[in-house]
């Protein structure tokens, strides 16, 4: 199965890409083999219009990948720890991206157990640190291609039924209704599950 191409990183607003994303499966080749889920949760950020988004007062050398070129990886360490993981969306310099928030485990369950230290199926991967840290995702994939490997999307399952919330674990524009998770899907990082 192909990746994902570069045409699906443009195909409308980042608001609907990140909801496009459901139901897509993110694959990591690593060396100790292969990782991957299906996404069930996501976030949009929509860069110099969005106050929680880190392109929100433009490009810096830490946020350099965020402005492009689409289907991009955008990993950042958040507080000193955990590494996020986002897909860049949208032409070259516009700075949007959507954070992968959770994923459904599909393939490299033991990988990812010995990677977060043998927690529970259910916890491994119900966060965008704890995925990172499942799959083996760090800076060092920061502005990666994701048509490309040993990272990157390929298609998935049609969701079921998808909710949408404000973003979580912001302090500015929390307002915004830019959380989508797959409905009912018990790998959701966050209530609402329903």
């Amino acid at each position: 199965m192909e990746p994902l191409p570069i045409d699906f990183y443009l195909n409308g607003d980042t608001t609907s890409i990140a909801r496009d994303l459901l139901g897509k499966i993110l694959i990591h080749e690593t060396d100790k083999g292969i990782v991957g889920g299906i996404i069930v949760e996501t976030e949009a950020y929509l860069g110099q219009n969005d106050p929680a988004s880190h392109a929100y007062r433009g490009l810096t050398r830490r946020n350099s990948s965020m402005f492009g070129p689409p289907g991009t990886s955008y990993v950042y360490i958040s507080y000193g720890v955990h590494h996020c993981f986002n897909v860049v969306c949208q032409p070259s310099g516009i700075g949007e991206a959507v954070l992968i928030r959770a994923l459904e485990p599909l393939m490299g369950l033991e990988i990812m157990e010995s990677n977060r230290k043998g927690v529970a199926k259910e916890q491994l991967t119900n966060g965008p640190g704890k995925l990172c840290q499942a799959l083996g995702i760090d800076l060092r994939l920061n502005g990666h291609d994701l048509t490309q490997r040993p990272l990157f999307l390929l298609p998935g399952p049609s969701p079921y039924a998808i909710g949408n919330s404000p973003r979580i674990g912001i302090s500015v524009g929390r307002e915004l209704p830019l959380r989508f998770y797959i409905k009912g899907n018990r790998y959701v990082s966050r209530s609402p599950r329903n």
